[in-house]
């Protein structure tokens, strides 16, 4: 999604206020969807120059569950609630808080932390160390293990060699 900076968007708002052209043909001239210039223009009808401004909030819980409840007292759409309280971001955002109040009451409309948790994780008990002889025959085990991986890798080469070979002189032959 490309970034448009405000003298951009004041310039695209002021052609469409002054009747020039419509959304479409705007968006057309632009390399823009007409839904965002719908947008624009609204949001700047709304809360002036401001509302063409970045705008980078966190949304708490009663201000989600207030336009929520706007939102089906005056049977407003997404779209109009977002020019109404100007939320920024595209309707999915709306939506996701519909869709979590419903699931989860208005527990779920609350902001989640962000970034990692600061608890430790547990630490995890310390291994029982073994007595000597255990140690020793662990050891024993551990290269008795490494030495049959290494046989089994060497004996699968060998095959693969003579399986290659017998290939070879087929292809020779036929």
């Amino acid at each position: 999604m490309a970034k448009y900076n405000e003298e951009f968007k004041l310039l695209v708002v002021q052609s469409y206020i002054e009747g020039q052209q419509g959304y479409k043909r705007l968006a057309n001239q632009y390399g823009l969807d007409h839904a965002t210039v719908r947008r624009w223009v609204k949001s700047y009808e709304q809360h002036g120059l401001s509302g063409l401004q970045k705008k980078f909030c966190r949304y708490s819980a009663e201000f989600k569950l207030s336009v929520l409840q706007r939102m089906r007292q005056e049977d407003l759409s997404v779209r109009q609630a977002m020019t109404l309280f100007d939320i920024r971001g595209g309707t999915g955002i709306v939506r996701r808080w519909e869709s979590q109040y419903h699931e989860g009451g208005f527990q779920a409309l609350e902001p989640k932390a962000r970034g990692r948790s600061t608890k430790m994780p547990p630490a995890k008990p310390p291994k029982p160390s073994l007595p000597l002889t255990e140690k020793s025959s662990l050891e024993q085990l551990l290269q008795e293990n490494e030495y049959l991986r290494a046989e089994v890798a060497y004996l699968k080469k060998l095959k693969a060699l003579r399986q290659a070979k017998e290939q070879a002189a087929q292809k020779k032959r036929g």
